[in-house]
């Protein structure tokens, strides 16, 4: 079988978790990248023989419905990235291929369009106004944004240039900021959310979507939103799930792995994103291991045409959690621990990966950008979860020179 995989930068998500999943299936894999980031997939694909990388335009589905049509016939058409899910769906959908409605994946990929779409669904509704390329920041002034609110890219991802602003100065500011960095890009401004940050962590075949679970996110001070902490969830509440699963269905989103975001302030639900995609940040390896099941493959089964099985044969009986120490400035990396994976009494695993070697230079991104490494952790209890984390993190040290 053959699967052309569209991917941008690499990540932890394809280079650990879709690769060696589609070499257990003896799936042949083409990586269609970009010829800035085809150097870097080569490098992480060298030992997986049946995966092969070309350059492509994968921005543009028309580009990448060429390159298809030109080479052996494919079974499934995939990505795990938030940018490209809207053209791997159209290109599935050329080829009569299994894959997401390509108007969920716009509807997500698009914060505005979600907003409206949940409003007019009768489902949810937040105040939130668009700045689009070329119109002048004050024009917003004249909505009379309710603040505290948050301004982001409308097309964002991983937390990059969100920040909570509180007066009509600080959005002028913020938004002329982000349109620095990003040229003209679009922007949202919508309503501060109050209460608890929570994902929930779906998958779906052509009949119906199942619940992996969930995590509890932990973020830093305001104004800015980096996730530093997550907590499994291994049982969400029902009534959490059923309100979720409500606003997927009303985005159009079902088939294959889904991560959302939203927070839960006095029992009620609230969208911040929906990330059509399986969740990043090596969130995804943990959740295949603290669940035993071979995630990775089951994603790649229903793009390749496969039903899921009826039972997943997840475990329950574990606790888990992810730490990212964070960079809290701009500078080098002077100190940090190595590679640790340790194993301890009780069925208590820690797990440590740098993201940054010592002597890399960096900006400060206030974003998943800044992080150094993150820890796994597993245990038998949130008791031993906890304890092992917080040990490991109080007995190492992270440096950075300015």
């Amino acid at each position: 079988m053959r699967l052309y995989l569209l991917a941008l930068n690499p990540t932890d998500s394809v280079t650990d978790g879709f690769l060696p999943a589609a070499q257990r299936m003896g799936v042949d894999v083409t990586v269609l990248t970009e010829p800035a980031h085809a150097a870097g997939h080569r490098a992480v694909a060298a030992p997986f023989p049946a995966v092969r990388v070309a350059e492509c335009e994968v921005r543009d589905f028309r580009a990448v419905v060429d390159f298809v049509d030109r080479a052996p016939r494919p079974d499934a058409v995939f990505t795990n990235s938030d940018h490209l899910q809207v053209q791997a769906a159209l290109a599935a959908d050329w080829f009569d291929l299994p894959g997401k409605d390509w108007r969920a994946a716009l509807r997500t990929r698009n914060k505005a369009r979600m907003r409206r779409r949940l409003a007019a669904a009768g489902i949810e509704t937040v105040w939130a106004a668009e700045l689009a390329p070329g119109r002048e920041p004050k024009e917003l002034l004249a909505l009379e944004p309710p603040y505290p609110c948050v301004v982001k890219p409308r097309e964002g991802v991983a937390g990059e240039d969100v920040v909570l602003v509180a007066d009509d100065s600080e959005l002028v500011t913020r938004c002329r900021e982000i349109r620095a960095r990003r040229g003209e890009a679009a922007l949202l401004v919508e309503e501060f959310l109050p209460g608890e940050l929570y994902t929930l962590e779906t998958l779906g075949d052509r009949h119906g979507v199942r619940v992996l679970g969930g995590f509890h996110t932990r973020l830093s001070p305001p104004p800015h939103f980096v996730e530093l902490r997550l907590d499994l969830v291994a049982e969400p509440p029902a009534a959490i799930v059923a309100a979720v699963l409500d606003r997927l269905v009303a985005l159009g989103v079902g088939f294959g792995a889904c991560h959302t975001e939203f927070v839960v302030h006095d029992g009620r639900v609230r969208l911040v994103e929906v990330n059509y995609r399986a969740i990043g940040d090596q969130c995804d390896l943990l959740l295949a291991d603290v669940l035993g099941i071979p995630l990775f493959e089951h994603i790649l089964r229903v793009h390749l045409g496969t039903d899921l099985p009826v039972d997943l044969g997840a475990r329950n009986d574990r606790h888990a959690r992810l730490d990212y120490p964070c960079a809290d400035r701009a500078g080098t990396l002077s100190a940090a621990p190595s590679r640790e994976d340790t194993t301890l009494p009780g069925g208590i695993r820690a797990d440590y990966h740098p993201l940054r070697t010592l002597g890399e230079r960096h900006e400060l991104h206030h974003s998943n950008r800044d992080y150094l490494g993150v820890l796994r952790t597993i245990g038998p209890n949130r008791a031993a979860v906890d304890r092992t984390a917080e040990d490991f993190l109080t007995g190492r040290s992270w440096s950075i020179t300015p």
